[in-house]
């Protein structure tokens, strides 16, 4: 490593440098990406300033180096008053790669844990006012394709550079299928929060094993889908899915009552449901914990385990070209892993943080 790039790889005695290095045999992978987390830590995302880096920090301990800021559905200045913070806050720290509003597009019966007072259905004023908001930093956005305006919203939103998710969406294959044609890129995590896999209604899960363009998130934690469905889903689209938290501020953090937006959350057991309810509310997730899991449960090859976490995302958000593989000009972000794929070290931009 050199700054924060990656300068060269290989075997045999290492090249002279400033400082070495030995992992004793651990194994090294490339540092992981999520694309789509709302807090940890004990902290929120939504809550911004200290906060915000506080839960930022619990997952950098965890191996996550670079992280996209998830935003719950909230009132529209709420909204565009956090998308400018994060861009501030992207100005002067790398690690952060900008936003994903996870609302307000959604359909009110596949809310899960959005607050229905604050869904709204697209608006082409209101989608370019969040646009402008975030100064370029707005990475994804997640919509449910069958809400009226959502057509013109995934047109402007894809010309903009944004990259458009289906989720949280009553949506049938066709009606995904034809989300993905416009330019939709990303199934916010497949299985949750979205019609079922049917033998005469395929719903948008299929939709997206189908087409080749698209990314399926999944919540890989043993609540959101059970892991025989995973592997059914890394068999089915291969090099397609991301592995994404969810996580909400218990992650990394002990069982208690939490916020989640406007909402109130119970973690008991490290599962998080809406306070009173048996809904779901985010998870208590970390990326390493995915990657064991993946790799311990479901059964996966450490090559592909790895790939979920940071080859993938990368090219989700169109980073594939310098994140996410350790190789030559590839931002100097690694992990290095146990025997029993535990954390021992964090770099991230070429500097040790953990």
């Amino acid at each position: 490593m050199r700054d924060d790039a990656i300068v060269a790889v290989g075997a045999g005695a290492p090249p002279e440098a400033a400082e070495s290095v030995d992992l004793g045999g651990a194994r090294l992978v490339p540092g992981f990406i999520d694309i789509h987390g709302h807090g940890g830590g004990g902290h929120a995302y939504d809550d911004g300033g200290e906060e915000l880096a506080a839960a930022l920090a619990a997952h950098r301990a965890h191996g996550t180096t670079r992280s996209v800021i998830s935003l719950v559905a909230n009132p529209l200045a709420a909204l565009r008053s956090a998308l400018a913070e994060v861009a501030e806050l992207c100005a002067t720290d790398p690690l952060v790669l900008g936003t994903h509003l996870e609302g307000p597009f959604l359909a009110p019966g596949r809310r899960g844990a959005h607050h229905v007072d604050y869904l709204r259905e697209p608006d082409l004023i209101e989608v370019e006012q969040l646009i402008a908001a975030a100064h370029g930093t707005l990475r994804q956005i997640t919509i449910a394709p069958e809400l009226p305006g959502a057509d013109a919203a995934i047109d402007v939103l894809v010309a903009a550079g944004v990259r458009v998710a289906v989720g949280h969406t009553e949506a049938d294959f066709e009606t995904a299928a034809r989300a993905f044609d416009r330019g939709a890129s990303i199934l916010t995590h497949a299985f949750n929060a979205m019609n079922g896999i049917h033998h005469r209604e395929p719903g948008p899960v299929i939709a997206a094993l189908s087409d080749e363009r698209v990314t399926l998130e999944v919540i890989l934690d043993g609540h959101h889908v059970h892991d025989t469905v995973v592997a059914l889903a890394f068999d089915e689209a291969p090099s397609r899915v991301a592995l994404i938290t969810d996580a909400m501020a218990a992650a990394a953090s002990a069982d208690g009552d939490y916020r989640l937006g406007a909402l109130n959350v119970t973690v008991r057991d490290g599962l998080a449901v809406l306070s009173g309810t048996s809904t779901i509310a985010g998870s208590t997730l970390t990326l390493d914990a995915a990657l064991r899991r993946a790799v311990d449960v479901v059964g996966l090859p450490w090559p592909d385990a790895v790939g979920a976490v940071t080859a993938v995302p990368a090219r989700a958000l169109g980073y594939g070209d310098r994140l996410g593989l350790l190789e030559p000009g590839y931002a100097a972000d690694a992990v290095a892993l146990d025997a029993d794929g535990a954390v021992t070290a964090v770099w991230a931009a070429g500097a040790r943080i953990r």
